[in-house]
């Protein structure tokens, strides 16, 4: 009987050592796979971070290139916006200078035909002095 149960449970203990065995290749296998998912992810990763800083370096180099190109036409607007001012300077002096030249070809205008009138009232004196000593 003792011999029949020494035997039976080194037979359980085999086939529980068999077991172990099995649970330990599998749980080897396991950690093996997980250890390979954790690689795999850890490359993923280093993969992502590297994409994610060369976007940020894309990302600086555009912003860069956009603050240049706002500061160019910033200046630009400024450089125009001068010369919108000096033209418009330049504009009301000229509207100035032909108000003040329409007034002087009015005034001339005025002289003339006043010195017009002037030399016809003289011409008709004339005349009338050549009649009158004519006459005497």
């Amino acid at each position: 009987l003792i011999s029949s149960a020494t035997k039976s449970l080194r037979m359980e203990t085999e086939i529980l050592e068999k077991k172990l065995q099995d649970a330990q290749v599998k749980l080897a296998e396991k950690d093996g796979d997980k250890e390979k998912e954790i690689q795999s992810l850890k490359r993923l990763i280093s993969d992502l971070e590297f994409q994610l800083t060369m976007e940020k370096s894309n990302n600086e180099s555009f912003l860069d290139k956009l603050r240049k190109e706002i500061r160019h036409k910033s200046d630009e607007l400024e450089k125009l916006t001068q010369e919108r001012t000096q033209l418009i300077h330049s504009l009301s002096q000229v509207q100035e200078e032909n108000s003040l030249l329409q007034d002087t070809v009015r005034r001339e205008c005025e002289e003339r035909f006043e010195l017009t009138a002037a030399l016809g009232r003289a011409r008709e004196q004339v005349l009338e002095l050549r009649r009158l000593s004519g006459t005497l």
